[in-house]
């Protein structure tokens, strides 16, 4: 057997060897949902993509045996350093084969990749940050991923533990079912809370589009700036991300808190679009896009993303008022099962409170880290 090669990806050819692996490694995974090739080479464009603005990234290909048997990328974000004012380097975008030594030579070359840039702890995987689709799923295997969320084979955690890192975080998903869930209490919290602190909650304005998404990039850098694993989006980066949702969002379910004309806070959920990409196979031409287009139509899960509010304002029950409001219009617009993702394991307020509403946890993804 010949020794491994972990070697920078560079030109078409390996780019699409980056992108295919994924596509081949889950040929047999059942819950494995392909995203759009297309989205995902956008995603992966480190000349135009705007996150790579403030980020140095270098992607790898492992090759053993004359075939490409794993990947990863090095990623060192200056915008996460200079906020947290620390020198962290992360890994993303790691797809292998069940085979310890593959996973360990990946890791290490980003490893060196991060270090070499001054990092002195590598945590991930992060793709390419929290910003994003992150953590390696080590409990709840049996379902397929929401909307944004990742998916790996079972073997994943051992080959990460096995390779040196260790769990740095951990972030919850849990379900509930917008038509059963018990609202008597909620609405008298939500209505109380909205009537004391004189706030409006609203659906997004789709007339306005730009003008709203960058009401929310404000409040997002207020609300979540203190939360662990935060990185600042410049704000062409997260007009991209509006814009990338745009195309799937429910203007009910998007929602924005006002007082006295300030944004206050904001709530955001999606449908589940994963059941319409599915049935695709990551392919949008010939017949990829009709397929989508047909099955967005029955989609009735929804994940709500976000939902938070300005620091003056956090210990007021706010909170309850988004929630009230994104339940309600759920049910009106024909959603069940509803994710709620994903919530820092930490955060012992929103995790007791999901839990008296009677939301199940029912996934676990990990941030590992190694000094």
């Amino acid at each position: 057997m010949q020794g491994i090669e972990v070697i920078p990806v560079e030109g078409k050819s390996a780019q699409k060897e980056f992108v295919e692996l994924q596509y081949t490694l889950y040929r047999h995974e059942p819950h494995f949902v392909p995203q759009p090739r297309m989205a995902v080479k956008d995603l992966l464009n480190r000349q135009k993509h705007p996150f790579y603005v403030n980020a140095d990234v270098e992607l790898y290909l492992a090759r053993q045996d004359g075939k490409t048997v794993g990947r990863i990328a090095g990623i060192y974000d200056r915008a996460h350093n200079r906020f947290h004012e620390e020198n962290a380097g992360f890994f993303g975008f790691f797809e292998c084969i069940d085979s310890q030594p593959v996973a360990t030579a990946l890791l290490d070359r980003a490893r060196e990749f991060v270090f070499s840039k001054g990092a002195t702890v590598m945590r991930g995987p992060v793709n390419p940050s929290t910003n994003y689709e992150c953590g390696t799923l080590v409990d709840g295997f049996d379902s397929d991923p929401m909307v944004m969320m990742t998916y790996n084979p079972r073997y994943y955690p051992t080959l990460l533990e096995g390779a040196g890192l260790r769990k740095a975080k951990d972030l919850l998903a849990y379900s509930s079912h917008a038509q059963k869930i018990e609202m008597s209490k909620i609405d008298r919290v939500a209505d109380r809370a909205l009537k004391t602190n004189g706030v409006t909650v609203r659906p997004i304005n789709m007339k306005n589009f730009q003008g709203e998404v960058e009401k929310v990039w404000e409040v997002y850098e207020a609300a979540w700036a203190r939360n662990w694993g935060y990185v600042p989006m410049s704000k062409e980066e997260f007009m991209l991300m509006g814009k990338d949702m745009k195309m799937i969002l429910k203007p009910e379910l998007v929602l924005i808190g006002e007082k006295a004309g300030k944004t206050v806070g904001f709530a955001l959920a999606l449908p589940d679009v994963n059941q319409a990409l599915k049935p695709a196979g990551g392919h949008l031409f010939p017949l990829g896009i009709f397929k989508i287009l047909y099955y967005q139509r029955l989609v009735k899960s929804v994940r709500v993303l976000a939902l938070g509010v300005v620091e003056e304002y956090r210990a007021t029950g706010l909170a309850a008022g988004f929630y009230a409001a994104l339940v309600r219009n759920a049910r009106k617009l024909g959603f069940g099962e509803c994710e709620m993702s994903w919530i820092l394991e930490d955060n012992v307020l929103m995790n007791r409170s999901l839990e008296l509403m009677g939301a199940k946890r029912y996934k676990t993804y990990r941030i590992y880290e190694r000094n």
